[in-house]
């Protein structure tokens, strides 16, 4: 396996976990219902990136459409779901949305990396559908990168004073 191949795969996973943990986190927070319908859509952009990754991974030889390598931490996530519904609005509420716009932030820069790195390795082998992907398929991951970054910057001061 070739190290562009390497990433194609992790990509698509991490792709693929994000997806679910924006779900995951939309209907944690469904009071915030500005949160809740960014990250719902935000989500959609993953799950064609996955889609995209897998379709051009068939063109290097991979199988992208089974199971994800690293299952996401699901227990945590649920455990969090559950304060939030039985905090409703309360000031932790907020601290719990903070720590899932920290987490998906991460993600979505470990993405943004890995697109760049797939940038970098379609250039200089002159593959021009990796080129087109990663094209389409970047701007989007840095969009949801600037979200996650503005929604942290305008709920911490709050959230964090309030606490």
């Amino acid at each position: 396996m070739s190290g562009i191949d390497t990433v194609l795969r992790t990509l698509h996973d991490d792709e693929r976990d994000l997806e679910q943990d924006l779900l995951a986190a939309a209907e944690r927070h469904r009071a915030e219902h500005e949160f809740h319908h960014v990250a719902t859509d935000v989500a959609r952009w993953s799950r064609e990136h996955a889609t995209r990754l897998a379709a051009l991974g068939r063109d290097h030889g991979l199988d992208l459409s089974g199971p994800r390598e690293h299952p996401s931490p699901g227990a945590l996530a649920a455990l969090r779901e559950k304060a939030s519904q039985a905090l409703g609005r309360r000031p932790e509420t907020g601290l719990l949305l903070l720590h899932d716009l920290r987490d998906l932030h991460l993600a979505a820069v470990r993405n943004s990396l890995h697109w760049e790195m797939l940038a970098q390795a379609a250039q200089a082998t002159r593959e021009r559908k990796l080129l087109e992907l990663v094209s389409a398929c970047h701007p989007q991951t840095l969009r949801q990168m600037r979200w996650t970054n503005t929604m942290i910057k305008v709920l911490s001061p709050q959230l964090l004073v309030s606490a």
